[in-house]
């Protein structure tokens, strides 16, 4: 292993692989329909094409990358159906996830809800933080719903749905209205209204479905 590989330790070599193309995709470096030129990367990279291709699978689970019969790996382009399927789909698992919280987390959790959000209103001026802080949260809520299999089906969905959130954020208005959405949605959960939070995360979800089509 090269000296550029060795600094990709102490995961898997693929894993760590696979984590930095899942960056260049989110950041557009490698755009959406984009060829994956694997000798120019695992130069890059300072890596045989084994780790790359190992990569390249679990993206192409994920969905991020489409593998093209002798063609090769490319950066997956979604529709707008896609799209709405994502959403459809993040918009019910986690509605049912705020709801139950709202009904049954404990005081010191509600807190670190709390905490969470209270972060996220000073990082308005930042997106790249703004983005990291939301998606903090939403997944801080989903763990304490407490359904492994809920919880991973989102992380699923939600690398897919990375290739166009990060993007609508940056649309004039949409990170503004995304944080007046999750002032609603945290009010419904302190209150622990359910229904209220149920209504509040659609509504979330609504709005970014529609900065990101």
């Amino acid at each position: 292993m090269t000296a550029a590989a060795s600094r990709l330790a102490p995961r898997a070599l693929y894993e760590e692989v696979a984590e930095r193309l899942r960056q260049r995709i989110y950041s557009r470096e490698l755009s959406p329909g984009s060829w994956i030129d694997e000798l120019k990367i695992a130069d890059e990279l300072g890596i045989s094409r084994t780790p790359l291709r190992e990569a390249l699978k679990v993206l192409a689970a994920e969905g991020l990358v489409t593998m093209k019969v002798r063609r090769g790996a490319y950066v997956t382009e979604s529709s707008a159906k896609d799209l709405a399927d994502v959403y459809h789909l993040l918009a019910l698992l986690e509605t049912d996830a705020a709801e139950r919280v709202a009904r049954h987390a404990t005081d010191a959790q509600m807190t670190e809800l709390a905490a969470l959000h209270a972060e996220l209103e000073q990082a308005v001026g930042d997106a790249a933080r703004f983005f990291a802080l939301n998606e903090a949260f939403h997944l801080r809520l989903l763990e304490l719903a407490d359904n492994k299999w809920r919880l991973q089906m989102v992380q699923d969905l939600r690398k897919v749905m990375k290739l166009h959130r990060q993007h609508s954020l940056l649309k004039a208005g949409r990170l503004q209205e995304s944080l007046v959405e999750h002032r609603t949605l945290m009010a419904a959960l302190t209150a622990r209204d359910g229904p209220r939070t149920a209504q509040c995360m659609q509504a979330h979800f609504r709005g970014g479905l529609e900065a990101a089509a």
